[in-house]
């Protein structure tokens, strides 16, 4: 599909996904996917369907195609400014079949996630003599090389040395579970980006990344607008302190812990302040964590919640932005006013692809209000 200089490229199939056919790309009619910063990644594509002839009496050519099945791999490719990306490597998760009366108004719409989902689909029990959290993680990603899975596993700050000859229960579900459950305990994330080539995606275990500016979103000023609609809210309930005791499952003592404040480099230069919030951890609240490692999980709710003060939703051209805003990010933003200019963590982005436009709709974070520069 061409749409006013950007090209897009469907590959699908049961296993190797191939260049779609004719036919599906003739009846593209919308392509959506969403990137998020702390939950699997989507897509939805829509095709109009239609019965045209001899072959099409038993059945729509779409539904009787073994291309558009649940669990078949879609891979969608984006070449703009002459530039390939990889938007999406998923699997098909969901079908949805809307029969119209008048012709051509049937539509097929498949629903499904990035390539995670199929972490989340066999529950294990397993026993590992005494591995560290990194190695765990990294030998769960090497246990599915048909998806290309690049591991960028970071080594935690604070490393417990495991017992050799210590056997642990270490995983009572899925793959996708126990990496976002290690992740937590050291207030890390979990997330698949697809790319930087075809068939390949890169599985990033470890601390957020609030890094890589990109070029700005600039509102209200005339013909160097790139942004259509932007919304800001502010919530001065979302940060919050905590205070309490946990309990260290080593020594089974009880230890104070006071966090009042982010540990993220400020984007701002007022940032919001916290209502005593108290929060008590209790033995069984802290899952078999360490001291240090609950420690480090509360602090990433602490950072968290800093993080959603401000929120800032809008949407933008492809075309007048001239690049693809990426999720995980930063970007500045300019034209709203010294209070909500400056620089923000983009959390995510829908990518709207359709006849003739090429839409993102974004959602933008950060911890308070006033640019750090009054030049962005």
């Amino acid at each position: 599909m061409n749409v006013l200089g950007i090209h897009l490229t469907l590959l699908i199939g049961p296993s190797v996904p191939v260049p779609a056919p004719l036919f599906l790309i003739e009846s593209l009619q919308r392509v959506e996917v969403t990137h998020r910063d702390s939950s699997r990644s989507g897509f939805q594509i829509t095709f109009q369907i239609g019965r045209s002839g001899p072959a099409d009496l038993l059945d729509y050519q779409h539904l009787s195609s073994p291309l558009l099945r649940p669990f078949n791999r879609i891979i969608l490719i984006v070449t703009f400014n002459a530039t390939p990306r990889v938007l999406m490597d998923g699997i098909i998760t969901n079908q949805q079949m809307q029969p119209g009366n008048e012709p051509g108004t049937s539509t097929l719409t498949i629903t499904g996630e990035d390539i995670s989902v199929m972490m989340s689909r066999v529950e294990r029990i397993i026993k590992r003599d005494g591995q560290s959290d990194q190695i765990k993680a990294t030998m769960i990603l090497k246990d599915y090389p048909q998806y290309g899975l690049v591991p960028n596993v970071i080594p935690p700050l604070t490393v417990e040395t495991p017992n050799p000859l210590e056997i642990t229960l270490v995983q009572r579900g899925t793959d996708l579970a126990l990496l976002q459950s290690m992740a937590r305990c050291h207030g890390y994330v979990f997330y698949i980006v697809p790319g930087p080539v075809p068939f390949a995606n890169t599985a990033y275990w470890g601390p957020p990344v609030r890094e890589g500016e990109q070029r700005a979103l600039t509102f209200n000023m005339g013909p160097d607008s790139n942004v259509t609609s932007l919304n800001f809210q502010y919530n001065s309930l979302s940060p919050v302190m905590v205070s309490g005791n946990m309990m260290d499952r080593q020594t089974k003592q009880s230890m104070p812990v006071e966090i009042s404040k982010s540990t993220r480099t400020p984007l701002v230069s007022q940032p919001a302040s916290t209502l005593p919030y108290i929060f008590k951890v209790l033995p069984e609240n802290t899952q078999g964590e360490s001291y240090m490692q609950a420690l480090a999980c509360t602090q990433g709710r602490i950072d968290a919640s800093f993080d959603n003060t401000v929120t800032a939703q809008g949407e933008l051209d492809a075309l007048q932005y001239g690049d693809l805003l990426q999720a995980r990010k930063l970007v500045g933003l300019r034209g709203a006013g010294h209070s909500y200019d400056g620089s923000y963590y983009v959390q995510s982005v829908t990518h709207t692809i359709s006849s003739g436009e090429y839409k993102q709709h974004f959602t933008l974070t950060r911890e308070g209000t006033g640019a750090l520069s009054p030049v962005v």
